[in-house]
This record gives structure tokens, C-alpha cells and sequence, in this order.
């Protein structure tokens, strides 16, 4: 197995009324700086392929200074449906509103899950992210969430980025409804769980840490 990390990202770039979203920047640039210096190589997906929307509001002059070399893999990605996954070690998926849109109920990310599952790999998601969890169901036909301590972004959290009338549902009351065991933090502020070769990060605060245990989880 190569020592490769695929990163899922959304194509979403508007919700209702108009408003720009797409990738949180930071729950990118954060977790492939730090697989990139782990050692590993970062190839980004996406559902419908291309180059991936970046949510105006998440740029930020905090991020690392090479941020523009680690952003490439997400310049131009290939389809999900396209990539080999025995070459990965593992599977993040990455946050941002358009998430709540795109990464539910899809058959091809349920599809990449399962080989991750099966093969015993490591699985990782910050804020949104864990969307892409959302009506899995493992082989006994329970969802796979269940019973599981995971964390994303929060009710709290959501009301206070005035986007809960926006979104197609609450992440922590749809991850909760489906059997998970949900912890939720203080708002924005790091916040980071692991289950099993399962890792959760709460909010992009939670990004680097995030990464940082989904590494350690591999090696």
C-alpha cells in the first residue's frame, strides 16, 4: 500500500439565497500540510470532479505560508468514482457548508467508506465533514455511526454562524438521531475524537489536532 492520504471536498459553491460556500480553506490546507510532512502523498477528490470552491470567508492570513503549494491536489480533482483506494492509507473528509449538501446519502461515498471499513483503514473528518456518514449503514444494516463517539459541528455552533435555517438538516441532531454517541465542546474551540480508526474534529479550530491524530492513527 502506497503511502498516500485521499481528501474528499465538496463542489457546493452557493446554498439557498445565494450564499458563496464551498471548502472551509483551513480544513484543508491544515490536515495536507501536516500528511505532507508526515511523509505522505495528498491527492484530493470530489464527487463531480474539478477545481474545488473555496468559502470566500475561510481565507485567512493565519494559514501556513505554503498554503498555495499544498493547495494544487484541489486545483483540479478527479472524480471519487475514478480513484483506486487500495492506494490509500486513509480517507479524510474535509468541512465547509457545501458538505451538507453533497456528501449525504451518496452511493459512491458509501461506496469508498466500505473499502476503508473492510480494510481496516483509517477513516477522519473536521466540522461538516462527517456528512459523508450520514445514512451509511454497515454489513447488519445498522448506521455506521452507531454507537460510535464522534464529534462535527454543533447546533450551538451552527446558530451562531446563522445558518441553521440554511441548512437541509443539524449535523449533530442527524449524526445523534442515526445512533451516534455525539460529543459536543465549547463552541469553536479544539475539540477532537477518536474511536477506533475513527477520527473526529469539531470545528476548523479543531483542524490541526485533527490531523494529528488521524496521522498517529495510521502510523
Amino acid at each position: 500500500m502506497e503511502k498516500k492520504i485521499l481528501f474528499v471536498a465538496t463542489n457546493i459553491d452557493a446554498i439557498e439565497g445565494g450564499d458563496e460556500t464551498g471548502l472551509w480553506l483551513q480544513e484543508f490546507v491544515e490536515p495536507a500540510t501536516e500528511c505532507k510532512q508526515a511523509g505522505f502523498e495528498v491527492t484530493g477528490t470530489s464527487l463531480k470532479g474539478g477545481r474545488i470552491p473555496i468559502d470566500p470567508n475561510s481565507y485567512s492570513n493565519e494559514l501556513p505560508r505554503v498554503w498555495d503549494g499544498v493547495m494544487e491536489p484541489i486545483h483540479n480533482t478527479d472524480k471519487l468514482e475514478n480513484i483506486d483506494l487500495t492506494d490509500y492509507a486513509g480517507i479524510f473528509f474535509t468541512g465547509g457548508h457545501g458538505t451538507m449538501f453533497d456528501f449525504p446519502n451518496q452511493n459512491v461515498i458509501q461506496s469508498a467508506l466500505q473499502h476503508f471499513i473492510e480494510h481496516d483503514k483509517v477513516i477522519g473528518a473536521i466540522c461538516h465533514g462527517p456528512a459523508a456518514f450520514v445514512g451509511m449503514k454497515d454489513a447488519n444494516g445498522d448506521s455506521f455511526v452507531k454507537g460510535k463517539t464522534i464529534t462535527g459541528f454543533t447546533n450551538k455552533e451552527e446558530e451562531k454562524a446563522g445558518l441553521t435555517d440554511k441548512m437541509p438538516f443539524l449535523l449533530q441532531d442527524k449524526l445523534i438521531a442515526e445512533g451516534a454517541e455525539f460529543q459536543a465542546s465549547e463552541s469553536y474551540k479544539e475539540h477532537v475524537e477518536v474511536d477506533g480508526k475513527l477520527v473526529t474534529g469539531q470545528n476548523s479550530q479543531s483542524s490541526l489536532a485533527t490531523a494529528e491524530a488521524f496521522i498517529k492513527k495510521i502510523e
